[in-house]
């Protein structure tokens, strides 16, 4: 349930365009104050000029882990507080398991995994002593199932999951409180021609892979997903007094999602037999503390 709350103050990474350029401004509309992160300061020069400050704009690679400190502090520094992390800066790259080098792989796990990680970090001592904060990660429908053509999009995704699944429990007894949006297709630049990444095509998965690659540039403009909506429905949970550890964004992702749900509970009943045979014999139930 949505209750009033104080103003809050926000940390956006990404936040020039697409959902953190709308997660921006549905703060600011709020009444929030917004640590706007990104690579180009004029890309949010009107959200200065309109908001004053209310916004600070800070040059931020999502990537340096050895920056994350200095964000947060101007955060505290400017508001005397940090009520949410949104890491949402990120992109993709397809191309076949086997197309995709090292330095790409590394790249994207730097950007959606060991980056936002560092800010977190960063940022819970804040949180704890307040006894309260929201992070919210910027997943994907990408980061509960995949598919051929976006294992490294996903790779990264799963990590980030991961991550802060087990984050959620642990940062719950301060008050802390986790959220892994899980975005199905939403128009913003994501998939242009000058922001989607592909892998040099080889010869052995060109036309396996056809279908996929022309799926991802022929998304751009066409994204059923609303971009302000989302934004809307992610700030109004930040007010709330409870958000869900993983919310699946757009029906898209809510259909897929449940699909995928689905055919892992499938293939756990058709195999569990066999798998229960692994155990000893005669080894006691396990108990787990959680």
């Amino acid at each position: 349930m949505t209750t009033p709350t104080p103003s809050q103050t926000w940390i956006i990474t990404g936040a020039s365009k697409g959902l953190g350029r709308a997660l921006t401004e549905a703060a600011l509309a709020a009444g929030d104050h917004v640590v706007a992160a990104v690579r180009n300061p004029d890309s949010v020069v009107d959200l200065t000029n309109n908001y004053g400050g209310q916004v600070k704009c800070v040059v931020f690679d999502a990537r340096d882990t050895t920056a994350a400190a200095g964000l947060v502090q101007v955060a505290v520094e400017s508001y005397g507080r940090l009520d949410v992390v949104v890491n949402n800066a990120g992109r993709a790259i397809v191309g076949a398991a086997e197309e995709v080098t090292d330095t790409q792989l590394r790249d994207l796990m730097d950007l959606h995994l060991f980056g936002p990680a560092a800010l977190v970090r960063a940022a819970l001592p804040f949180m704890r002593a307040q006894g309260s904060g929201t992070i919210v990660q910027m997943s994907s429908q990408g980061g509960r199932m995949s598919f051929p053509g976006v294992s490294t999009y996903s790779a990264s995704k799963f990590a980030l999951e991961g991550w802060s699944e087990a984050l959620a429990g642990e940062v719950a007894p301060f008050g802390i409180r986790v959220m892994l949006v899980e975005p199905s297709r939403f128009r913003t630049a994501f998939n242009a021609a000058d922001v989607l990444d592909f892998a040099d095509t080889s010869q052995t998965y060109r036309e396996i892979l056809a279908d996929v690659r022309a799926d991802m540039a022929g998304a751009d403009g066409n994204q059923e997903g609303d971009p302000v909506k989302a934004a809307q429905i992610i700030v109004s949970l930040a007010h709330s007094t409870e958000v869900p550890l993983r919310l699946p964004l757009g029906a898209e992702a809510v259909e897929r999602l449940t699909a995928s749900y689905q055919r892992g509970l499938d293939g756990v009943d058709r195999w569990a037999e066999l798998a229960r045979s692994a155990d000893f014999a005669d080894a006691a139930t396990s108990v787990r503390p959680i």
